[in-house]
């Protein structure tokens, strides 16, 4: 079970936003990544509670930012409840989308296990809901993903093999690499991996 700790910075100027501690583990039902939020200085920012079927798909999201709260899961596409911060108010939300995404690796991954891609398969389009902060307010977001290499590294614990994905915004053209090993993002877009306790699990061949 990978535990670890991830910087998340502003992909433009690279500001520190917070780091986000998480651990996460293949179950018998799929994939589950649960984290928590700190801002720089130590404080809570939010958490993640993201579970996957075996085929990859959403079937429990619980995010918390800045007291906002969204409950989502893969229902007729994907289906969400967002609660404002005086828990007053709950706004339900479906789209038809694949997944969801947002500013946490776990979203990353789970594309990843979505789509089970090869090196040899042509670039994926992929419809998401995407959650960000501050207020997790949903938008819908087109990408396509691309498996442009797998390369297996030495280490201590033997080898470690890494997916290097390219990522289209289809709304901007905008590409981006993402650098995968098992269920650990090693490198993305705001993204650093800072820690990591434990070798990244291995999901079975498919």
């Amino acid at each position: 079970m990978p535990r670890g700790r991830y910087s998340l910075h502003d992909p433009h100027d690279h500001t520190l936003l917070a780091e986000e501690h998480f651990q996460c583990a293949p179950g018998p039902s799929g994939w589950r990544y649960v984290s928590r939020l700190t801002t720089p200085t130590g404080d809570h920012h939010g958490s993640v509670d993201l579970a996957l079927d075996e085929l990859g798909r959403p079937i429990r999201l619980e995010l918390h930012a800045a007291d906002w709260q969204v409950r989502g899961a893969a229902i007729d596409g994907v289906t969400w409840v967002r609660t404002d911060p005086t828990g007053t108010h709950a706004t339900e939300g479906n789209a038809r989308a694949h997944a969801f995404t947002g500013t946490s690796p776990a979203f990353l991954v789970a594309v990843t296990r979505l789509l089970r891609l090869t090196p040899s398969d042509p670039a994926t389009r992929l419809r998401m809901v995407a959650l960000t902060d501050p207020v997790l307010a949903p938008r819908t977001v087109d990408q396509s993903w691309a498996l442009l290499g797998r390369e297996a590294h030495a280490t201590d614990n033997g080898p470690l093999t890494v997916d290097e994905y390219q990522v289209t915004a289809l709304d901007t053209g905008e590409q981006y690499a993402v650098h995968i090993a098992g269920d650990v993002v090693l490198a993305a877009p705001g993204i650093e991996l800072e820690d990591l306790e434990s070798p990244p699990s291995a999901f079975p061949a498919h």
